[in-house]
């Protein structure tokens, strides 16, 4: 029996998100993902117009989710040091406690999907901009212009990327303890921009 109304596009979406990791966007299909969800291929076409949108639609959800935790954090009262501490610390989370979305998001890159579209790539970089926003706001001359800090995000970003992906692929040396793996990237993040440190640091 089919789920209805919108259960049936979310019922979609989470089971087409488990068999994209579980089997890699080549190896499914619609009909595939119809008969994991219990609908009809026809169906399916309802929400998504072909396997590639429904791709899309997985990797703009998973930068929403991400976004809407950033920006959370974003608070006019804060320092602009502890705001990107707080940012390193939710990105990393979101990634370890979402490694389906995380790999979707970053880490699956079919190589005959059509390309992504330019408007929903300009939403998914609004997570990197409070990163280059809160640089811009620290007294450093490295940061002065919009470009220098946007390039600095962009390898904080990095940096973040590689600590998850490490974690979730359990590439760390099990002698190191997982939490303090994770301050210590943090830290080396901070160090890299001038004065930034972590917040509980004297």
């Amino acid at each position: 029996m089919e789920p209805v109304n919108g259960s049936l596009r979310r019922s979609i979406l989470d089971i087409s998100r488990k068999m994209l990791v579980d089997e890699g966007f080549n190896r499914i299909s619609m009909r595939k993902i119809a008969q994991k969800v219990g609908c009809s291929a026809t169906s399916i076409y309802l929400y998504f117009k072909n396997k590639d949108a429904l791709l899309h639609s997985l990797i703009e959800e998973g930068f929403e989710k991400l976004y809407e935790i950033l920006s959370a954090l974003n608070h006019p009262d804060k320092s602009p040091a502890r705001k990107i501490e707080d940012y390193c610390r939710a990105f990393i989370n979101f990634g370890l406690n979402n490694p389906e979305y995380y790999e979707i998001m970053f880490q699956l890159h079919p190589k005959h999907m059509e390309r992504y579209p330019v408007e929903k790539f300009r939403r998914a970089r609004r997570n990197t901009n409070l990163f280059m926003n809160a640089l811009q706001e620290l007294n450093d001359e490295r940061m002065k212009s919009p470009e220098d800090a946007r390039i600095w995000a962009n390898v904080f970003v990095a940096n973040i990327h590689g600590g998850i992906s490490l974690l979730n692929a359990g590439r760390v040396d099990s002698r190191v303890e997982r939490e303090k793996f994770i301050d210590t990237l943090v830290a080396g993040i901070l160090a890299g921009s001038g004065e930034l440190k972590l917040s509980h640091q004297t």
